[in-house]
């Protein structure tokens, strides 16, 4: 693969120590990651395509450890007890970079459910907590204007109960408010809150974010909507040691594809 040269390529490669160099315990004893040296980001938006338990998610756990990158909805990446394994990993991985960047987050859908929830309980009690301080008085305005101005930002940033807007618009809401350009994000099954028409949405905040704002993206991902995404560069998890495969070679597309050109075919083998 060529050397990359975009300008929104901030990681350009990550690296691991030879099998013989590297622990046994997990994840070390994942074949992912005794048969991964060198893997080359070449193009601004990267996508990992394979199965459940290919190693996707750990992989990007653990370039998101190494980059220290902050995770949306959850705890801090350092701390996070679900991420042992990733910063085990990281303690032992090399990032390449064209330009450091300490931008960007990692988001996993999880932490999106999570986060979603959390800022409708916290509106929820700031409005609360505002209606204590009901009087006249100079305190209780003062009080209840904090309060309320807290939430209103709230409002303002996120939009008004994420919970109850579809999760797609409460997705596109929340990344477009998190965004901060020439910045690095880390991405895992973002679909699962889209519908296909807000994967396409996506897409297009995506395009603009990368030809415009200097943003890098890494996703793993099952949608065939989001690996169309021109120019990305497609690895896949099936087989190792990793590859970077054609659009219309992933199993999930050609799949995809013969299922909506008939799919009363594979309803009847049900």
């Amino acid at each position: 693969m060529a050397g990359p040269s975009h300008p929104s390529i901030h990681l350009r490669s990550v690296s691991l120590k030879k099998a013989a160099q590297l622990p046994g315990a997990f994840p070390f004893s994942l074949p992912l990651v005794r048969t991964l040296e060198t893997l080359v980001f070449p193009s601004p938006v990267t996508i990992f395509a394979g199965e459940n338990g290919s190693g996707k998610s750990t992989l990007m756990e653990a370039i998101a450890a190494a980059a220290s990158l902050p995770i949306v909805g959850g705890e801090r990446i350092q701390t996070d007890h679900s991420l042992e394994h990733a910063r085990a990993l990281a303690a032992h991985m090399r990032l390449a970079w064209s330009k450091r960047t300490h931008r960007g987050f990692f988001l996993r859908a999880e932490d999106f459910f999570r986060f979603a929830r959390r800022m409708n309980e916290l509106g929820k009690e700031l409005e609360n907590e505002a209606q204590r301080y009901s009087g006249d008085s100079y305190g209780d305005m003062l009080a209840r204007g904090s309060l309320l101005g807290q939430r209103a930002g709230l409002v303002k940033r996120y939009g008004e109960n994420l919970d109850a807007r579809s999760h797609g618009e409460s997705f596109l809401k929340l990344f477009e408010a998190r965004f901060v350009p020439d910045g690095l994000y880390l991405l895992d099954e973002p679909e699962a809150p889209l519908s296909p028409l807000r994967q396409l949405g996506f897409l297009s905040m995506m395009k603009e974010m990368v030809a415009d704002r200097g943003a890098q993206f890494i996703i793993a991902t099952h949608s065939p909507i989001l690996m169309a995404f021109p120019g990305a560069a497609i690895i896949s998890f099936d087989a190792l040691p990793l590859r970077q495969v054609p659009f219309d070679s992933i199993e999930h597309v050609a799949l995809m594809r013969s299922f909506l050109n008939d799919p009363e075919l594979y309803l009847r083998r049900l």
